[in-house]
């Protein structure tokens, strides 16, 4: 049986409204996507740091050579477009013609345009569409345009979509595919939780989904689809959500879900621990070094993070108020001023093996042990520019390359961490991103006894509503 969901067109052909969601650094392949779009969905790589395959589909790492940021920053960018291309290409060839086939940025990578046209001119006609989010993406659409791509943006209020349409969009509506309206409370990933949400109090989809296509219809969008993504597991969980005439064509985006297929290129010790996920394993957190929220899975490496954030106190510079006790810190021997208070939790942190005081950009001190604050340094050099802007290490794609501040050691370097948890490293060590249903993998019948479906497999299960 077969859930009544109906083919809808989509970047121009109709298509089945399946999503699968584009997942940063590599964790969305040409594998992954062009199975999606050959099993009649739309299919989504990741351009985003995207692996590069050389023409027998092996692996090319990514080896810096340059010993400045901006040296390594030029070679990433490379890297990058090649990677995107080789993976266009593979989903093109997978899909064999059906489907579609989408790309992903975000927006606050570093030259995210310059990734874009690299990544459309290489492969050329291969692309049908790009969604683009983690920031304002205001130029997204004359660019997807000038390739005959449509583009969409990846927002989570009705309010973020006005400000693209009055801006931006508006002046090439042709192209404008559908709006993906990713929940800042359900989705995996850098969220979009504005100053004025509460990241503890979540907001029902319903209502802002429906009020964003209040927004569109002001616009005479009626007949652009909305793509629903974050907390979509099975379409029995959504069945008052279609055929809405309140909401309109609705698609659906899967992207925590098909981590767990065949075709997906997270290593295998990675697709075991979503097997053991439960509920509160994943969690909203504002470590990121691009500012924005991120919900991820809490284990050892968001467990370090959080700790550390504990071990923090403020400073002054000369003596005020009660910040009247010296501490003595760094190999130059500086000395700021604390509270009494403070100054003993400093001593009972240092007795327990966290003798380095790290400073931040806010006049406080973070505590970590020697080994710790010897990676964050190295990292924080080893910066590769990898962000439009980093608070980890202060870099800016502008013209002094530097945000201005000093570096966070609050922070991680994230391209590292991601780099290394979908090549294979210990995923409890590493930042590991997933959307709040992957709790549900454990108890869904589908990949009971460490079942892992294909691609095929998967899209057959949804289209029946499981």
């Amino acid at each position: 049986m077969t859930f009544p969901i109906a083919p809808m067109q989509i970047s121009g052909r109709e298509v089945l409204p399946l999503v699968e969601g584009g997942k940063g650094v590599a964790a969305s392949s040409g594998l992954s996507s062009g199975a999606w779009a050959n099993a009649g969905g739309v299919g989504t790589f990741s351009a985003v740091n995207a692996d590069h395959l050389d023409d027998n589909g092996e692996y090319i790492p990514l080896i810096y050579h340059g010993k400045s940021r901006i040296e390594r920053h030029e070679e990433l960018i490379a890297y990058s477009i090649a990677g995107g291309i080789s993976q266009a290409k593979i989903a093109h060839d997978v899909a064999a013609g059906n489907g579609r086939i989408h790309m992903n940025v975000l927006w606050e990578m570093a030259a995210s345009e310059r990734v874009l046209r690299g990544v459309f001119e290489g492969a050329p006609d291969l692309i049908h569409g790009v969604t683009c989010g983690a920031g304002m993406p205001f130029k997204l659409a004359p660019l997807a345009a000038e390739y005959n791509a449509y583009y969409y943006p990846i927002i989570s209020s009705a309010r973020a979509f006005r400000a693209l349409w009055l801006r931006s969009y508006r002046k090439v509506p042709e192209w404008l595919g559908g709006v993906v309206y990713e929940d800042p409370w359900l989705a995996g990933g850098h969220n979009g939780l504005s100053n004025s949400e509460n990241p503890q109090q979540p907001e029902a989809p319903y209502s802002r989904v429906a009020l964003l296509r209040q927004t569109m219809n002001e616009f005479g969008l009626q007949q652009v689809p909305i793509v629903m993504a974050g907390g979509v597991w099975a379409l029995r969980d959504w069945s008052d959500w279609i055929d809405n005439t309140e909401l309109g064509p609705i698609a659906f985006q899967l992207g925590t879900r098909p981590l767990l297929t065949q075709e997906s290129p997270i290593s295998d010790q990675w697709k075991r621990k979503l097997l053991t996920l439960k509920p509160g394993d994943i969690s909203l957190n504002h470590f990121s070094p691009t500012g924005f929220y991120s919900s991820a899975v809490r284990n050892t490496f968001l467990h370090e993070l959080e700790e550390r954030a504990q071990r923090e106190l403020a400073f002054v510079d000369h003596p005020a108020g009660d910040h009247v006790e010296p501490f003595v810190f760094g190999v130059r021997d500086r000395t700021v001023y604390v509270t009494q208070h403070d100054a003993q939790q400093a001593q009972a942190w240092q007795q327990a093996g966290f003798t380095k005081a790290l400073t931040t950009p806010d006049s406080t001190l973070i505590f970590v042990s020697p080994e710790r604050a010897q990676l964050i340094r190295k990292d924080q050099l080893d910066c590769m520019g990898c962000l439009s802007q980093c608070k980890f290490s202060n870099w800016s794609c502008n013209a002094l390359n530097t945000t201005g501040r000093k570096a966070d050691p609050r922070s991680f370097c994230i391209q590292l961490t991601l780099q290394n948890i979908v090549h294979g490293a210990n995923p409890d060590d590493n930042l590991m991103f997933s959307g709040h249903a992957g709790y549900r993998f454990a108890k869904d019948p589908l990949y009971a006894e460490g079942n892992i479906p294909t691609v095929a497999e998967l899209i057959e299960v949804i289209r029946r509503g499981d």
